[in-house]
């Protein structure tokens, strides 16, 4: 699945910031793949639609997993990405993340606290309940809001923005991701995306110092469109 700008989902925008619903298989910017990124979208709509002459300015603000989908916000100017660096630093910006796991966990709402360890090799993280060399804390809370048939939605919210921390932590208590066969789910969804999305997210404008709440809607697809 790759994204055009026809196809673009542009859910808040102004001269200074610009956030978008990313589509499960996209990536956020480039890497060795090759593949066309959604940075690299999102300033081919800028460019066409403020008709704007030579190269168009987007600053990364964050990142989300490939398979993973939701609202990701860049940055138009230096200035307004600068300020949003520091506030992730700060940890002021609230990320609200909606995932379908198997199993039920055994807490209808509880906060993980574990140590990761990146692997480069398999680009994967691993789970300790105790730090390690190379580990880094990572805490997250979660609740149940919807038990469905086979699944169980949880929301999520991080305190630490590790490498696959979601992912990682949910399967390390028994709760894989539905499709996310690197963290043990043991069936890959169609499209190779998984059931992580992120929801919301709220912050204070680095410019005008309002308050930006956004909402991502779901993917289209029967278990998510199951979740309400």
């Amino acid at each position: 699945m790759r994204s055009t700008k026809e196809n673009l989902q542009v859910l808040f925008e102004d001269n200074h910031i610009i956030i978008v619903n990313k589509r499960a298989g996209d990536i956020t910017q480039g890497d060795k793949t090759g593949d066309k990124p959604l940075s690299e979208v999102v300033k081919e709509y800028i460019k066409d639609k403020y008709s704007k002459l030579g190269n168009v300015y987007l600053g990364v603000v964050h990142r989300l997993d490939r398979p993973t989908s939701g609202v990701i916000i860049f940055a138009r100017t230096s200035k307004a990405l600068e300020r949003l660096n520091k506030m992730l630093r700060d940890k002021v910006v609230n990320k609200t993340y909606w995932a379908v796991v198997k199993n039920h966990p055994k807490r209808e709402k509880d906060t993980l606290i574990n140590f990761l360890k990146k692997n480069p090799k398999n680009n994967k993280s691993s789970v300790f309940n105790k730090e390690i060399t190379g580990s880094k804390r990572a805490v997250l809370h979660y609740k149940v809001i919807q038990k469905l048939e086979n699944y169980s939605l949880l929301e999520v919210n991080l305190e630490t923005g590790r490498h696959h921390q979601i992912r990682a932590q949910l399967s390390s208590m028994g709760c894989a991701i539905k499709g996310d066969l690197k963290y043990g789910f043991p069936r890959s969804n169609k499209d190779g995306s998984i059931h992580l999305h992120a929801k919301k997210i709220e912050f204070t404008h680095p410019v005008s110092k309002e308050t930006i709440k956004i909402t991502a809607p779901l993917p289209n697809d029967v278990i998510w469109n199951a979740c309400n």
